[in-house]
């Protein structure tokens, strides 16, 4: 890198790292004031001898609150989230794959709908044309993406249409080990977004996994379909998949990596450069979610660059704030870069100690 080069980012490291901090100091005012903050956060102050807003100044400091527990969004009252400030808006409530138990629950009021604006000024208008039509081929249900992308196709100008799809049949399938009813669902799944194809013409941009992706190329070539873009998320996307991809499956179109979930948001791939070797490598939305790759033996050590950690994500929004959370991921820890000057994580892939019994299907 020449100089001019690393100066300018260490200066946007430094920039974007004051940002998150004063972000910070807001989240913490907004979710610890009685008149603003939710329930569960207001409730939690009691039982601590510090005020969170007098003490917390900056990012770090929120260690002193430790690490966010899963349980606490398994099962309800759900409105202990909801913040006092906007104890008056339509509530959604999204849940999480349920892969690992009872399905976590969050509520958005608008959340869902700022990511994926944001999310929208990274796609490029030759690959993602304004007015567009959309289809979007992946869970539906409870999750946000339903919503997600919908907002995102109108966002952008465009209608978009949709396929039924409930990934935790699919779990029990695969659990069960029933793979001719595995195999029927996946063909009634792409045979419906086919249907789709065919008999809308302004349909040129894809949301989909991995799996549904290469199942669905089986059947049609999603260039002469009119597909200019695919958006295209899941555990199973990585450096292979990646390549494949971009040289069989999909070649000529513009293919978008991307890592989400209920709980963070967006977060964006690092834009293609042939020299990565295809590795996937992710930037999330700061200061609304902040990365940290740690020791998985020891969370309150980060590793170094290049090392493998696993991912403890924040997310700072008005809306919610869930400090220091112990994701079932891990990959490893990236370097900042000039478009996305904080922490990311490269290969992101599902916990080593936990492979073994988790159901991924669908992603």
């Amino acid at each position: 890198m020449h100089i001019a080069s690393a100066s300018k980012l260490t200066a946007s490291i430094k920039s974007a790292r004051e940002q998150l901090d004063t972000h910070v100091r807001e989240i913490i005012e907004w979710h610890f004031d009685p008149e603003t903050g939710c329930q569960f956060w207001l409730d939690f102050a009691k039982e601590l001898d510090f005020d969170p807003r007098k003490e917390i100044g900056g990012y770090d400091d929120l260690k002193i609150l430790g690490h966010f527990e899963d349980h606490w969004l398994r099962g309800g009252p759900v409105r202990k989230w909801v913040p006092k400030a906007f104890a008056n808006e339509p509530v959604y409530v999204f849940e999480t794959g349920g892969s690992t138990g009872v399905p976590k629950t969050r509520i958005n009021i608008k959340d869902f709908q700022t990511d994926y604006e944001l999310f929208s000024a990274t796609l490029s208008d030759e690959g993602f044309p304004k007015r567009a039509d959309w289809l979007m081929l992946g869970p539906t249900g409870p999750r946000r993406l339903r919503l997600a992308i919908e907002h995102l196709a109108q966002f952008r100008g465009g209608i978009s249409f949709f396929v039924d799809l409930d990934p935790r049949w699919v779990n029990k399938l695969i659990k069960r080990g029933a793979h001719q009813e595995l195999e029927l669902y996946k063909e009634h799944v792409v045979g419906q977004a086919l249907n789709v194809l065919r008999a809308h013409d302004n349909v040129q941009c894809l949301f989909t996994t991995p799996k549904l992706l290469e199942a669905l190329c089986e059947k049609i070539n999603l260039a002469k379909a009119g597909i200019k873009g695919i958006f295209c998320g899941g555990t199973e996307m990585n450096a292979q998949f990646h390549r494949f991809a971009r040289e069989e499956l999909v070649p000529g179109i513009d293919f978008v990596p991307t890592y989400g979930n209920t709980l963070m948001g967006l977060a964006v791939n690092k834009p293609f450069d042939p020299a990565d070797n295809y590795a996937i490598i992710y930037y999330p939305p700061s200061p609304r979610a902040v990365f940290e790759i740690v020791n998985p033996e020891n969370p309150e050590e980060t590793v170094d660059y290049g090392q493998t950690g696993r991912v403890v994500l924040t997310t700072l929004t008005k809306e919610f704030f869930m400090p220091r959370f112990l994701e079932r991921d891990e990959g490893e820890r990236a370097e900042p870069i000039v478009p996305y000057p904080w922490d990311g994580v490269m290969n992101l892939r599902l916990l080593s100690s936990l492979q073994e019994s988790v159901v991924v299907g669908v992603y």
